[in-house]
Parts: structure tokens; C-alpha cells; sequence
């Protein structure tokens, strides 16, 4: 008999969901656009009929399937309560009761779980990544946002409501960018996608520059992946934005180190597939900011997660985390 697991992940813009084996392969994978969906209910009738679609298809070629669970990695996901709780970037609002949901459409699997999108990448390096063995550490999740998903003694941390870990949400530079959330400073405005973005168009107009590579860009065309290529020809600009984004990433995992002692701090998302360019200036960084008794300790590493499969084999490690 195949043991499998489903992994979604909702993000904002779509939703991908998947079959993982127990040793974190996807064997098989979906998606739709989420924001497509503004109704709770069309978007779940939309999620189930998917998964029963893979499951057919899976089944054609595993004839003897037993599915363990789902598991589902979301922002602002209370792992407690089993809700979204009033998601900025998602198009359903309010306080959705999600896993009650998808228990009415699967009741005969019995484990369904959730947490939010950092927290499951965390779980999912612990059982199939880089953490492997590991009891302390902290993954950072650079993406459209900041995310964070914090490891204590084999434990993922989740606070007394269900919603600890929000690393990109500390203050990194008081009555700074305005931050997604609606407060001044936060290192999300400042380390992620988007908040390369605006350091990019802030150097532009600091030097002047009209022969940057980046120059020709408007605001919405312009992408970190261009930001990388742009510094892989050697462009200033774009080399200041990967150091400037290391510099302020490297303070804030300072501050994490002195709260955490981790073992080791793992980083993933889109910026981070630019490698030394920014791995190396957040490392300086943080050891620059670190407690004597700290330095030289904690390793930065980039995730060891396959980046197109990550969010779906994150999400399933909740349920294998629980065989």
C-alpha cells in the first residue's frame, strides 16, 4: 500500500497543491489562481475537486493508495484554531474556519492540519531539507513578503494564539517604509521581493543613475530576478541592492540568534537563488551585530528544499511530522 500525504499551499495569488510520499517527493502536482475565488465556498468546491483529480491520477499508476492527511501551509494560518484569520494578501476575508471545511468534504481522512506558509517550510527542511537532525533553528522565507517559521527542541514555536514567528514584522528601522501591514520599519519592507524593488528605485534616484540596467524599468515591470540578472553583468545599482538587502537581513537575524540561540538559520525564496550575492553580505552583517559569545556559531544557509516542490512538501511534512 502508497502512504501519501496532500500539501497545499495557499498564497495570494495561486494555490498549489500535491501527493508526497514519505520521503518528500511530489509525485504529483496541481494548481489554480486563488484570487480568481473571492467566495469561501466556490474556492473550496474548486480545492477539492482538484485533489480528488490528483488522486485519480495518482491512482492509475499506485493501485493500493492510503492517503494520512493533508496539510495545509496559509497565511495568517492558526495551527490552534484551525482558521485563516484575516489574510491582507488573500481574496476570502474575515475568519475562515478552513480545516472544519475540508473535513466536510473529506471525512474519511482523519488528519487535516494547518499552519502558516514560514512555518510549514521550516517543518518541511526539518523532515527533507538542510535541518535534518537539527532540534534549534530558524527558517526565513523571502518572498512577496518576510515570513519566519522558529524550531525550539524539535518544536515548531507558535506562541500562545497560534501566530509566533513573525520575524519580518520586527522593527528594523523606525518610522521607515511603510510595510504591507500598515507600520512604519518593518524588515519586510526592506528584505523582500518587493522591498528590493523599492531599494533599487531609492539608489536610482540617489545617484541619478540613467545607465543602470535598471533604469528602463517601470515599478511593476521591474522584478528581483531582474535585479539578479542586472548584478550578474556587474551593474552598481544592482549590486547595492543585494548588499544593502544583506545588510539590513543580517541585522535582523542578529537580533533572532540572541532571542533563539539556533543552530542555524535557514534562508528561501526567490532572493535567495542570487547565492553569494546576498548570503555573504547577511552574513558579515550578522556577525558584525552579534554578542561576542555568539560569534562564529550560527550557520546561514540556503534552503536545501527543491524551490518549485518546497511549498507542497512543506505543507505535507505537517502530517508526516505526526506518523
Amino acid at each position: 500500500m502508497k502512504q501519501v500525504a496532500i500539501g497545499i499551499d495557499i498564497g495570494g495569488t495561486n494555490t498549489v497543491l500535491g501527493l508526497v510520499d514519505q520521503n518528500g517527493n511530489v509525485l504529483v502536482k496541481d494548481y489554480f489562481s486563488t484570487a480568481k475565488y473571492n467566495d469561501i465556498t466556490e474556492y473550496t468546491n474548486k480545492l477539492s475537486g482538484n485533489i480528488n483529480k490528483l488522486l485519480e491520477r495518482l491512482s492509475q499508476i499506485e493501485v493500493n493508495l492510503h492517503i494520512i492527511g493533508i496539510g495545509i501551509g496559509a497565511p495568517n494560518a492558526n495551527y490552534y484554531s484551525g482558521t485563516i484569520e484575516h489574510a491582507p494578501n488573500l481574496s476570502f476575508k474575515g475568519v475562515i474556519p478552513f480545516v472544519s471545511l475540508l473535513k466536510e468534504k473529506f471525512p474519511y481522512i482523519q488528519t487535516i492540519t494547518l499552519t502558516n506558509d514560514a512555518n510549514a517550510t521550516a517543518i518541511g527542511e526539518m523532515m527533507f531539507g538542510g535541518a535534518i537532525g537539527m532540534k534549534n533553528f530558524v527558517m526565513y522565507t523571502l518572498g512577496t513578503g518576510v515570513g519566519s517559521g522558529l524550531v525550539v527542541n524539535g518544536n515548531l514555536v507558535y506562541g500562545q494564539d497560534g501566530f509566533a514567528g513573525e520575524c519580518g514584522h520586527t522593527m528594523l528601522i523606525p518610522n521607515g517604509r511603510l510595510c504591507g501591514c500598515g507600520v512604519r520599519g518593518h524588515l519586510e519592507a526592506y528584505c523582500s521581493a518587493t522591498g528590493m524593488k523599492r531599494t533599487a528605485f531609492e539608489l536610482l534616484a540617489q545617484y541619478n543613475d540613467t545607465k543602470s540596467l535598471l533604469a528602463g524599468y517601470s515599478y511593476n515591470e521591474l522584478t528581483a530576478k531582474s535585479i539578479y540578472e542586472a548584478a550578474l553583468k556587474g551593474d552598481e545599482i544592482a549590486l547595492e541592492v543585494f548588499y544593502s538587502t544583506g545588510k539590513w537581513l543580517g541585522q535582523a537575524l542578529a537580533d533572532t540568534v540572541h532571542h533563539f540561540s539556533p543552530e542555524a538559520i535557514f534562508l528561501f525564496g526567490g532572493p535567495v537563488a542570487a547565492g553569494d550575492l546576498i548570503i555573504n553580505p547577511t552574513i558579515a552583517s550578522m556577525e558584525t551585530h552579534l554578542l561576542s559569545v555568539f560569534k562564529n556559531k550560527v550557520k546561514v544557509h540556503p534552503s536545501l528544499l527543491k524551490f518549485g516542490d518546497a511549498a507542497i512538501v512543506g505543507a505535507s511534512a505537517l502530517v508526516w511530522k505526526e506518523q
